[in-house]
This record gives structure tokens, C-alpha cells and sequence, in this order.
């Protein structure tokens, strides 16, 4: 495997085999050699890329700088195109994708259904849902901990709180991984992307189907607080429900999956760190804030310039596309003391992984408590938890940074 620091300082790495097992050390570079970085890729596509903490929360912040986004589906093969086109006319009713006042009502809207008093309600559904997880592989005397635990949990608490019939999660794992292969947009990869785009289709169509069922009759659940909010005479439109419910489904499963999966990694990486958080369990809120930080979940996130502005003396131009990187402002030496050590019991973490500003994260508290069960559960119940192998392998996703598997032991 080629060393980070013999590649070309291009964004177009990002796929190589070395930066997807070890990401930091090209952000180090970036930071350090062209921290307001430009870049043109390939069919046409142009960016920025910003490294720093300051920089990146900045941006986030923004008023100048617009989160929503203009797809292009040119690039992609033919077959594909009209599916991509729809998904994209999906994207831009979901939150993540658009900017105030739009942003402001829809927020408004669906941070009923991610209350305190709601989230902390999942806490016995998420702790029964991991148990079961770990009590079906217990026999075996190991587990592989994204298949087995880390991929199928958040999925099954978001499915249960939108009140998907537990036959058809599984479709929704699939479907999760299509809209996170669509968010990565690379564009080297068009048929990668064009499948994925058609499986996010097939997901809209599901969420479209369950809403009309919900329409004609009513349930206690998350898509029904979805159609049934309001606030002052406004509501969600049927298209806002649909494309907002898909979008709840893939931020939860991506971000906790990768949480889960890159925690455990480090821990099992840093065995002094899961020690302490075994010993003292009490230091798991601190815990997975330092797990967020230290490898995390969603790598990158991006906003168009809606002005002409100045970022460090570099001219960005109205309409340009600016990528901030989420993983290294987490790494940031300027922010954070000793930033590649892993301490779960670091106290001044202004992490990122949640993004920052207006589009903090919704469901941020749920993965919080999600980490926080699955992590507890695993420490307490297998005190003799190890790798069981020398190597791991990540996705091919730049941007929602995740493990294909982690087998693990539960010892002697």
C-alpha cells in the first residue's frame, strides 16, 4: 500500500486504498500545505476543500454560504439518469439540503420527533434491540461486530420508530447504503453512483407507499408525527414527509453504524482507553464524544457559495462548491491538544462530527444514546473483547467513513 505522504496532494486520493485506511495523515498535509485548497476532477467537477477548524466551522455558519446543492446527473450512465433526477428533486425538500427560511420551518417541524423526553423514551427499545444482537451470537464465541451489532441497530430503531414492518429492514440497510454511495458523488465511479441513485429511488417509492397507508390509517409512530406536524397553521407536504423520513432512516443508520464500528476499532486499537471506560463507566458520555472525534462517522460535508467571499486571502467565487472536512477540523492540533491520541476522558471536545450552526444534526442525541448502550453493553458483557484479525477493510466511501466488517473475539 502506497504512503499518504508519497501520493499527489489531490482530492482525487481520497478513494486510494491507504487514505481510506488512514485518512489523517493526507488531512495533516492538506492542512499544512494548502489549507484553502482548489482542486478541479474529473467530468467537470470543481471545489474547494478547507481543513482547518476554524475554517470549517465558519463555513458551517454561514449565512453566505448556501447548503443547498445543484446534482448534476450528466456524468451518470443514461439508464440512470431519470432516477437520479428524482431523487435529487427529494433532496432538495430534506432538511440537510436547503436553507433558511425553509430550513428554519422544517427543522421546527420535525424536532418534535427528536425531543429529549423522545429520545430518552428509546432508551429500554435500543437496549433490548442490542441484547437480542449480542445473546443470538454469544454461542459462537464471536462476532462480527458491523454485521452483527453495528449495521443492523440503528436501522432497527429508526424502522421501528417510522413503523416499518421488521420484514422489510432489510431493505432499508440496502437502501441506506445507496443514498450514502449518492452523498459521496465520485465521480469516477458513474455506474457505481447510477445504481445507487436507482436503489434511493425504490426507497422513496417504499416511504411514498407507507405515508398513503398511514393517511388512510393512523398509528403511533415517527412517520405518523411526521405528517401530522404542524406549527402555527403550517405542515409538511406529502413530498416533505417522504423525503424527510428517507432522510432520517439513512443519517441514523450511516452515522451510527460508522460510530459504533470506528469506536470499537479504536478501542480494540487502544486497549489502556477501552480499560478505563470499562473501569469506569461513568466516562462513557465522555467516551463517545472522544470516538466521534477521533474517527469520525461522516467525514465531509459541503455548502455553495452564494457570494463572492475571502477565506484566508483565496477568493471563492458565488456558486462555487465548498467541501469542509468534518475528520480533519477533528484533528485539528490548532483546536484540540494532542489530537491523534484517543482519550476517553477528554473534557474540551468541540467535535464537528455533528456538523455545526444551523444544520447541527437532528437525531445527534439518539446516536449519542445508541453509541452509548452499545458500547456499555459490549465493555461489560465481554470483559475479554479482542481483534481477531490483523487487518481491516473500509468501504470505498470518502465521505461516510465505515468498516466492510470487524470480527472480534469475546476471549477466555
Amino acid at each position: 500500500m502506497t504512503a499518504t505522504s508519497d501520493l499527489p496532494l489531490s482530492l482525487a486520493m481520497l478513494h486510494d486504498p491507504a487514505v481510506l485506511a488512514d485518512p489523517y495523515p493526507f488531512y495533516d498535509r492538506l492542512r499544512a500545505e494548502d489549507p484553502v485548497h482548489w482542486e478541479e476532477l474529473e467530468a467537470g467537477f470543481t471545489r474547494w476543500a478547507l481543513t482547518r477548524y476554524d475554517d470549517v466551522a465558519m463555513v458551517l455558519r454561514d449565512p453566505r454560504l448556501s447548503a443547498r446543492r445543484h446534482w448534476d446527473v450528466d456524468w451518470l450512465p443514461e439508464e440512470s439518469r431519470a432516477a437520479a433526477y428524482d431523487v435529487q428533486q427529494a433532496y432538495q425538500r430534506q432538511v440537510l439540503f436547503v436553507d433558511a427560511p425553509d430550513h428554519t420551518r422544517l427543522r421546527r417541524l420535525m424536532m418534535a420527533a427528536f425531543t429529549p423526553r423522545v429520545v430518552a423514551g428509546m432508551r429500554p427499545l435500543i437496549q433490548q434491540f442490542v441484547d437480542q444482537m449480542l445473546d443470538a451470537v454469544a454461542p459462537a464465541g464471536g462476532m462480527d461486530v458491523i454485521a452483527d451489532l453495528a449495521y443492523p441497530l440503528p436501522t432497527s430503531v429508526i424502522a421501528a420508530m417510522l413503523g416499518v414492518p421488521p420484514g422489510d429492514r432489510p431493505r432499508f440497510q440496502v437502501w441506506a447504503t445507496d443514498m450514502g454511495t449518492t452523498f459521496d458523488g465520485d465521480p469516477a465511479r458513474p455506474e457505481r453512483a447510477g445504481r445507487a441513485y436507482e436503489g434511493v429511488a425504490s426507497l422513496l417509492e417504499y416511504m411514498a407507499d407507507l405515508v398513503r397507508q398511514r393517511r388512510r390509517s393512523p398509528r403511533d409512530d415517527l412517520t405518523q408525527a411526521l405528517i401530522a406536524a404542524s406549527d402555527a397553521g403550517d405542515a409538511l407536504s406529502a413530498e416533505e414527509v417522504v423525503a424527510n423520513a428517507a432522510l432520517l432512516l439513512v443519517a441514523g443508520h450511516e452515522t451510527t453504524t460508522n460510530l459504533i464500528g470506528n469506536g470499537l476499532l479504536a478501542l480494540l486499537r487502544h486497549p489502556d482507553q477501552m480499560e478505563r471506560l470499562r473501569a469506569q463507566p461513568d466516562l462513557i458520555e465522555s467516551g463517545v464524544e472522544e470516538l466521534l472525534r477521533y474517527d469520525s462517522p461522516v467525514q465531509m460535508t459541503a455548502r455553495v457559495a452564494k457570494e463572492d467571499l475571502e477565506i484566508d486571502g483565496r477568493r471563492i467565487a458565488a456558486g462555487q462548491l465548498v467541501v469542509v472536512f468534518l475528520g480533519a477540523a477533528n484533528r485539528d492540533p490548532a483546536q484540540f491538544g494532542e489530537p491523534n491520541c484517543l482519550d476517553v476522558s477528554r473534557t474540551e471536545n468541540r467535535h464537528l462530527s455533528f456538523a455545526y450552526g444551523p444544520h447541527f444534526c437532528l437525531g445527534a442525541a439518539l446516536a449519542r444514546l445508541e453509541g452509548q448502550i452499545a458500547f456499555s453493553t459490549l465493555l461489560r458483557r465481554w470483559p475479554r473483547l479482542e481483534l481477531a484479525t490483523e487487518t481491516v477493510r473500509w468501504r470505498d466511501n470518502a465521505t461516510l467513513r465505515g468498516l466492510v466488517s470487524l470480527p472480534v473475539s469475546f476471549g477466555r
